[in-house]
């Protein structure tokens, strides 16, 4: 073994100064040290990145190489024979100090030139944890050696303290002093270069070596540490020696922005270099992510560098890399996730007669956001604008003022942003009403008679009611019998006189169906939506409580209490349930279960994978497998002293925001934020406190508490950071929140929310800030009777099309115009009508 490369070995044997110092640090030399069994993992470990045909890989391979995997020490290249991917063996690794030991008993400088020279010989060689490659030969015992060093350091300081300046610097920077200092004082010439004379003029006073050392002394120091062999030690090897890391940051370097389009790869490199540099350590929110198994990041390859696989939106925010031991000096990279469009038109047809206005509407959603442009017919719109024809909402409303008969057509609307583009035609028809083609039926008969209605469940049974003409479409009474079984819709109690119905939670199932909870019946309703009638009843534990479709695996979660003192909760899950009939109900293992939570999806996220449940009991909540109804992990609250109560999510940045239990003492608990990548608490929510309502495309997070007295308003940027926007007070409190899509902004929303304790509705442009109050309400409905009950003053909208939002008082409804921000009238004679469910376009 040649004597220049001895230097390396003394990383594995944790050569340390003096404690006093607090230079070692304790877990260097256990990150060094690499198990065989460790190692022969390693060695199957490789990676493969999926690219789209045509485009360059980001590791500079030709886009051919991507179904090729090869073994660390090679790289796929292009066979110059046959064209064709082929491994071959690494030409050169690039420069690193991580000594290792190989199986073949030889040493090596880095893991690289071990699989490099594995590869090159054609054997298996890996690393073993072993110090005989570094002792043959060596008449200076390493252990020895490293206390040699200790001691010359330890003199060094007695010779020369630190100065008044000097205290004030970091361990790093005072250990790279105090070398330099024994550095000037060995070099008797000043040339800059440690020769072997000079080395045995130094005598270590009230040291005797040759009783403490044998074989040791300073001339070692060129012995071991000569890493070129040329007889000299420089200030450079001197550091080298002496373990003193030297780390650099390009200052423009310091803060980088990378973006990578939603389902590709990307790789983040650190830029942080410098000699003895300690692994790299890549933290997101805080969260080291280097030892936590995740499935779709990775931080493995000889530069340290971090891969993200399948990228989403999930994945977006900061991400920051630094030195093992080195936390000082650190770089943030940015990473930034672009969406092609997704776009809904509405509506997709409609038949209007000549002289009636006529709005055609379509909504963008991506990454940046889209353009939205309109073509008649495949001519651009906008070359056509007049009176008659105006573009509104930037673009995303296309109005009529008065359609003729040249107005039908095909409209398409496009949606177009840097990474793709989407579109969607709304076709119109103008019709005399006295010819009345197939497009004229189809949208008079059918469209308005199933879809676009507000489901009411009350005490009186179920009131079909359509917003636009104010008027009951249909109502099934409690007497009327379900279909396949012939039961009574709300079956009386003997003894009773009346007959009243009493709900709980409602489901819309891809506009076909409704599932409804009956909890003093034990059973779900199953109403088909497009026969105005309840199809069938289905059974479940006592008490059903709490329903929610999970739209990705077509299931509807039911929550039961099991008895009204919640003592026996139980957790069912309906499959099938859009089949509306030969549904499978399905009983999980959870216990104690208090409340659940399924993300909803959007027009970017249309697949969810998992569900939280959790219990006022357990600080803790507990993620669950959609699809397999399995536990997955528990995130652990217990540090935070939070019982969650609510939670919300975000696929921007990917956060969970949990509302957690008041426990008498405090006015509000806080909210926390889970990072739902790393499944980790970020922190709190800053002093944000209430219920989280988060908006349908992710980006604006409203919290309130009923109690309360403030309403919070944040949002969440297309880079995954949280803003607060503004605080409002809403004295004596929200009971609920309803989003609606802004009519004069698009991709932006309008909220209303119903006060607590007095009739009227409070109204929010986000865009703004603007708010009002919208009067002339009755008071609102009593305090529910039963616990099942939720808020006591509803509000629900009418989707993502829809301008009209329901809200019930004592004994009526109140209908709420979004577009012109009014009221639109009020249905008397219907009480207790807290169940509400919108049927209509999406």
């Amino acid at each position: 073994m040649k004597p220049g490369h001895i230097w390396l070995h003394l990383a594995l044997l944790g050569a340390s100064l003096p404690a006093a110092l607090g230079w070692m640090d304790p877990g260097a030399s256990r990150g060094l040290a690499v198990s065989v069994e460790e190692s022969q993992a390693e060695e199957s470990r490789s990676f493969e990145v999926t690219r789209r045909e045509g485009l360059p890989s980001y590791d500079g391979l030709p886009a051919s190489c991507r179904k090729k995997l090869c073994s660390r020490g090679s790289r796929c290249a292009l066979s110059r024979e046959t064209g064709e991917p082929e491994c071959r063996c690494l030409e050169a690794c690039k420069p690193s100090y991580m000594p290792v030991c190989g199986s073949d008993g030889k040493f090596y400088e880095n893991h690289c030139e071990l699989h490099r020279a594995a590869c090159l010989l054609e054997k298996k060689i890996v690393t073993v944890h072993s110090k005989d490659c570094f002792l043959k030969g060596d008449p200076c015992a390493m252990a020895d050696y490293g206390r040699l060093k200790n001691i010359l350091l330890a003199l060094q300081t007695r010779r020369q303290p630190l100065q008044k300046g000097d205290s004030r610097q970091d361990p790093a920077s005072q250990k790279r002093l105090l070398v330099e200092s024994l550095f000037k004082d060995l070099d008797a010439d000043g040339d800059g270069h440690l020769g072997s004379s000079e080395l045995a003029q130094h005598v270590l006073k009230g040291q005797d070596l040759e009783e403490d050392f044998p074989g040791c002394s300073p001339s070692d120091l060129l012995r071991f540490d000569d890493y070129n062999s040329d007889g000299w030690l420089t200030l450079r090897e001197f550091y080298t020696a002496f373990q003193v890391v030297q780390l650099s940051l390009a200052p423009e370097e310091r803060v980088t922005v990378a973006t990578v389009t939603v389902g590709l790869s990307t790789v983040l490199t650190c830029a942080v270099r410098g000699d003895l540099r300690p692994p790299i350590v890549w933290k997101r929110n805080g969260l080291a992510l280097d030892f936590l198994d995740l499935e779709d990041i990775n931080d493995f390859g000889e530069d340290d560098s971090l891969y993200i696989t399948k990228v989403t939106t999930v994945h977006m925010g900061n991400y920051t890399c630094h030195a093992s031991g080195h936390e000082e000096l650190f770089q943030t990279h940015i990473l930034q996730v672009n969406v092609p469009p997704v776009i809904r038109v509405y509506p997709e047809t409609q038949a209007q007669e000549p002289g009636v206005a006529a709005s055609l509407r379509c909504h963008a959603e991506g990454i940046p956001m889209p353009r939205i442009t309109w073509l008649k017919n495949g001519m651009d719109v906008s070359m056509q604008m007049s009176k008659q024809l105006s573009l509104l909402a930037n673009g995303s409303e296309l109005h009529i003022g008065s359609v003729r008969y040249e107005d039908t057509g095909a409209y398409t609307c496009i949606a177009k942003n840097e990474v793709g583009v989407d579109e969607d035609i709304s076709s119109l028809f103008i019709e005399d009403s006295a010819r009345k083609t197939l497009a004229n039926i189809l949208w008079r008969e059918e469209g308005l008679r199933v879809g676009n209605v507000f489901y009411v469940f009350s005490d009186d049974g179920i009131i079909v009611l359509h917003p636009g003409d104010c008027e009951i479409q249909r109502h099934l009474k409690p007497t009327e019998k379900i279909s396949m079984s012939y039961e009574e819709i709300c079956p009386q109690e003997e003894g009773d006189a009346t007959q009243p119905c009493q709900w709980a939670s409602a489901v819309n199932i891809r506009q076909r169906y409704i599932y409804v909870a009956q909890p003093t019946l034990s059973r779900v309703l199953v109403v088909d939506t497009q026969a105005q009638k309840v199809l069938q009843s289905i059974g479940v534990d006592p008490v059903p409580a709490k329903l929610s479709y999970d739209k990705s695996h077509d299931q509807v979660w039911v929550l039961s209490w099991g008895d009204m003192h919640k003592s026996q909760p139980s957790l069912q899950v309906i499959t099938e349930a859009s089949t509306g009939q030969g549904q499978h109900l399905i009983r999980t293992h959870f216990a104690g279960v208090d409340d659940f939570f399924i993300p909803p999806t959007n027009l970017i996220i249309n697949h969810i994978r998992f569900g939280f449940i959790f219990n006022k009991s357990d600080p803790a909540i507990h993620k669950v497998d959609l699809e397999t109804l399995m536990p997955v992990k528990t995130i652990g609250l217990q540090r935070q002293g939070c019982l969650p109560q609510a939670m919300v999510h975000t696929h921007l940045g990917g956060y969970f925001f949990v509302q957690c239990r008041g426990d008498g003492a405090m006015a509000a608990a806080p909210q926390l934020l889970i990072d739902s990548v790393t499944d980790s608490v970020v922190g709190s929510n800053g002093d944000v406190t209430g219920t989280p309502h988060m908006s349908p495309d992710g980006r604006f997070v409203i919290s309130a508490a009923a109690a309360g007295p403030q309403l919070h308003v944040q949002e969440v940027t297309l880079r995954g950071e949280i803003r607060t926007r503004y605080d409002l007070n809403v004295s004596p409190g929200v009971s609920d929140v309803a989003f609606q899509r802004s009519f004069t902004h698009s991709n932006q929303y309008c909220v209303y929310a119903t006060l607590q304790a007095r009739p009227g509705l409070l109204f929010l442009e986000l865009s703004t800030g603007q708010t009002g109050v919208l009067k002339n309400f009755k008071e609102p409905p009593a305090e529910p009777a039963w616990s099942w009950g939720g808020p006591r003053r509803v509000v629900r909208d009418s989707g993502l099309f829809g301008q009209y939002l329901l809200t019930p008082a004592q004994e009526s409804l109140f209908l709420i115009n979004g577009q012109q921000n009014a009221l639109r009238c009020e249905v008397s004679g219907i009480k207790g009508g807290t169940t509400v469910v919108w049927v209509g376009e999406v």
